[in-house]
């Protein structure tokens, strides 16, 4: 007689103290495994929404928060949605500890880095745009795209005369983003200013809008359409 094989049992896998540590907890305390896919969970307001909507942070090595804007940082993300309102309720109910499941180190200049970081971002899509052949800078020029309907947005400098903003812009309706001053979007096209900045259609031009549409809700900044 052959002999009788014993039956192997598979051992199921155990989950750390270390692993429920990593992870953001609910308001309860209980370990609440991240999303997968376009949405997130905010730790303030518990909605979710996709990620674009929203700002992705993760800890430092000294655990401080750090905003990871393009959310490609390693470690867990604690996402938040981008508004002031819901900023200044995580920083004040303690949401990024809770998320986090431990103390955590707090810049006082949070929302100036998330804004500045957003504006930087901003810049550089107008690089890209330029460098892809995407983008055209000056009055003539950009009254040109428009008028050939070749324009889907517009970079406005911030800190441009709001009388030849409306001249450049006229009756054609495009969205308008007004977060760069013109020294930094002039140095995108080698200039010592650029006041005027027409993109063309594609993803740039989405992410550029994306960006925009995060740093308005965070810090008031508002874009809109020629009228």
């Amino acid at each position: 007689m052959k002999p009788r094989r014993r039956r192997r049992t598979r051992r199921r896998p155990t989950t750390s103290n270390a692993d429920i540590a990593s992870e953001p907890a609910t308001e309860d305390g209980t370990p609440e495994p991240e999303l997968k896919g376009p949405l997130r969970r905010c730790i303030a307001t518990r909605d979710t929404l996709p990620k674009e909507a929203m700002i992705r942070f993760v800890l430092g090595p000294d655990r401080m928060v750090v905003p990871d804007l393009a959310g490609r940082l390693p470690g867990r993300g604690m996402w938040l949605s981008a508004r002031a309102d819901v900023l200044e309720r995580a920083l004040s109910r303690g949401a990024f500890s809770r998320a986090a499941r431990g103390q955590v180190q707090l810049p006082p200049d949070l929302r100036a880095q998330i804004e500045t970081g957003l504006r930087g971002r901003i810049r550089d899509q107008v690089g890209l745009a330029r460098r892809a052949g995407q983008a055209v800078c000056g009055f003539q020029q950009v009254r040109e795209w428009l008028q050939a309907g070749r324009a889907a947005v517009l970079v406005e400098a911030d800190d441009g005369s709001p009388s030849e903003r409306a001249r450049v812009i006229g009756r054609h309706k495009v969205p308008v983003i007004l977060a760069v001053g013109a020294g930094d979007l002039g140095s995108v096209f080698g200039r010592d200013h650029a006041v005027h900045v027409a993109i063309a259609p594609g993803r740039i031009a989405e992410m550029l809008l994306q960006e925009a549409g995060r740093l308005a809700a965070v810090s008031g900044i508002t874009s809109g359409a020629g009228s």
